[in-house]
């Protein structure tokens, strides 16, 4: 069975948890921070006044077995970058989930959930990035506006 991509965008956000949105009174901004799998996300609404800014915060872990800890961190780092990058896409495009339940006699046998996202993410600056203990997260910002949309 197949989702569409707004059931997929309201099933996403209760595994996301936002900052407070509010104009900022610097330049007509509205902040967007999503991470962890806390819930209690409002989704903010992008319009011709103000810009929208998402932060998220990708992680990533570093192999076990590796030539040098500057190998460990550098794959961490990009395992990071690509997890803050696909949770842009995520909000931005949303999220297509297609579903299969198998059942036999009365009784579930398999049930395979398939997520997929498919967008291109140009313009994400990277704001931080921490390793410890062999996490790597990544800190990711991006800023949209109306008339990137209105083309």
């Amino acid at each position: 069975m197949k989702y569409s991509a707004a059931l997929a965008l309201l099933l996403s956000i209760s595994t996301l948890q936002a900052g407070i949105l509010s104009p900022d009174a610097s330049g007509g901004k509205v902040r967007c921070v999503y991470s962890g799998t806390e819930g209690n996300c409002v989704e903010p609404s992008l319009d011709s006044s103000h810009q929208l800014v998402i932060t998220v915060f990708g992680q990533g872990v570093a192999p076990t077995v590796t030539a040098s800890p500057a190998q460990a961190y550098a794959l961490a780092k990009r395992a990071a970058l690509a997890d803050g990058y696909r949770q842009i896409a995520e909000r931005i495009k949303g999220v297509h989930i297609e579903g299969q339940d198998s059942i036999k006699n009365m009784m579930l046998q398999r049930s395979i959930v398939r997520t997929s996202v498919d967008a291109m993410v140009r313009g994400a600056n990277v704001m931080d990035t921490t390793f410890k203990d062999g996490l790597c997260e990544v800190e990711l910002e991006i800023v949209l506006s109306y008339s990137q949309f209105s083309q």
